[in-house]
């Protein structure tokens, strides 16, 4: 069983969530006993959809301008449309996931998530995979677009939609727990 105890993970989001790629990445982190941290640029609550449609509020556990990236060692970057193509009009998140990118820390990004990792310059160069409608995005910022169900390149994994969620799961806490041990030895 992973074990990423004492690992503390940033989920990055706002409004506009698709939700269950921010509810079921963070169920398998807490099974994998990580500590997790939704963090959004405002305090309070976001709203999560299920596609189209407005789904639950869900909890913000810290505000964006409150929280430290040096403070996390890895990062998660939900999907959902509006959610990314927010973010990455904000200079504070892009600053924030750009630490994870220059730092070498793991970034986990599914569906539309990858939209703000274009913003950090964090897909030049990566075999990346994403909603279908990023792929020209994607290769336009240097990123090898690929049709899979989850790519691992690096320290950097990312995965297609809310159906290949078990492969992103089980993916990003093997990631994170290779990472984890590669930073003990």
């Amino acid at each position: 069983m992973a074990n990423l105890r004492g690992r503390t993970i940033a989920v990055l989001a706002t409004d506009g969530v698709e939700q269950i790629e921010l509810t079921k990445p963070v169920e398998a982190l807490k099974q994998a006993q990580a500590t997790v941290t939704v963090i959004a640029p405002d305090a309070g609550e976001i709203q999560g959809m299920n596609h189209h449609a407005k789904g639950d509020k869900l909890r913000v556990d810290k505000k964006l301008s409150a929280a430290k990236p040096d403070q996390f060692d890895a990062l998660v970057l939900p999907g959902g449309v509006a959610n990314p193509d927010q973010l990455r009009t904000i200079p504070e998140a892009v600053v924030f996931v750009r630490h994870f990118v220059q730092g070498g820390k793991p970034i986990a990004a599914i569906c539309h998530g990858p939209w703000t990792l274009i913003e950090a310059d964090g897909v030049r160069g990566h075999k990346i995979t994403s909603w279908p409608s990023l792929k020209t995005d994607l290769r336009n910022a240097g990123a090898n677009w690929v049709d899979q169900e989850a790519v691992v390149d690096g320290n950097l994994l990312t995965s297609r939609k809310p159906d290949d969620l078990l492969a992103f799961n089980r993916e990003m806490v093997a990631l994170f727990e290779r990472a984890s041990a590669q930073r003990v030895a």
